[in-house]
């Protein structure tokens, strides 16, 4: 008796390249338009995760400079822009000694106006000799005890 599986396999038929030629490779025109699909789709993912991280904010603020007017007092100029200028907003300003320790801060009301981009100047105390100075934030979430009325 004989064994099946010792049996080479029968081989495919092979077409005489000669009489027909080699065969044609297999076309996918569906591979270009599908890569394409996805490299536009994860493209404009991108691009809203940019325009969200880094497009225009609602509310964005400056520091035009500062000055120190002796050693409890420091003037700082601050401009801050506003999508919607008729909404009031609130910035806090700090000043700080040589060493970058916090030595004085105020919260500084932005009116509601009708220009987008407003310059305002404050004057901040100070507990010892200021050296420079920053915008900590602003927000347009503004506390009741800043609006009048």
């Amino acid at each position: 008796m004989t064994d099946r599986s010792d049996a080479p396999a029968p081989a495919a038929p092979q077409r005489p390249t000669d009489r027909y030629g080699t065969k044609p490779p297999v076309q996918r025109r569906w591979l270009p338009l599908v890569l394409g699909v996805v490299v536009v789709v994860l493209g404009c993912g991108v691009a809203f995760v940019g325009y969200q991280k880094y497009g225009p904010k609602d509310l964005e603020s400056e520091q035009l400079g500062y000055t120190v007017v002796d050693d409890s007092t420091m003037t700082i100029r601050i401009k801050v822009t506003r999508k919607d200028p008729v909404q009031p907003a609130v910035c806090f300003v700090r000043a700080m000694a040589r060493d970058s320790v916090e030595v004085g801060r105020r919260e500084v009301l932005i009116e509601p106006s009708t220009s987008g981009t407003i310059e305002q100047t404050t004057t901040v105390k100070t507990s010892s000799r200021p050296a420079s100075s920053s915008i900590y934030g602003c927000s347009s979430q503004v506390p009741s005890y800043l609006r009048a009325g």
